[in-house]
């Protein structure tokens, strides 16, 4: 299982993610543009000290990304996109454990071709009322719950 990304825009949320990443032992992928400076000073500040744990990859654009994941195992893993529009609630999805858990930039989510692209949308269920959750809980909400129910 692997954690990805999509241009986010807010260098905490890339720490946290660099801490769940260490944490847990996944693969890391950033798709750039951020929308932050992505210099070391950055990110020590971010991730604290947890970065040397990691495994994150960076990719110049999601065309590298795809390329990418063509190169590292010729795309077997599904895409999964995590979207406040998402068709299937995370607690019915079936993960497997080659999967990418992909996420949106948080102001503006993925846009329509990151939609197309994907293999499945799920939504992490919250209250009718509630805009969405922070990008780094909804990343680790989504991986912990597929590394606890992937087949």
């Amino acid at each position: 299982m692997r954690l990805a990304l999509f241009q986010p825009a807010i260098p905490q949320n890339v720490g946290a993610c660099i801490r769940l990443s260490a944490c847990f032992g996944v693969e890391l992928h950033i798709i750039e543009p951020t929308g932050f400076r992505f210099d070391d000073r950055t990110m020590k500040r971010a991730a604290l000290d947890y970065g040397p744990l990691g495994h994150m990859t960076r990719h110049a654009d999601w065309d590298a990304f795809q390329r990418a994941r063509l190169e590292l195992d010729g795309a077997q893993g599904r895409l999964v996109l995590f979207t406040t529009k998402g068709a299937t609630p995370l607690n019915e999805f079936v993960f497997r454990p080659d999967d990418v858990l992909l996420f949106g930039s948080e102001p503006s989510g993925a846009p329509d071709f990151v939609h197309a692209a994907a293999d499945a949308r799920v939504v992490i269920p919250i209250q009718p009322e509630a805009r969405s959750l922070n990008l780094s809980v909804s990343a680790g909400i989504a991986l912990w719950e597929g590394m606890r129910r992937q087949t």
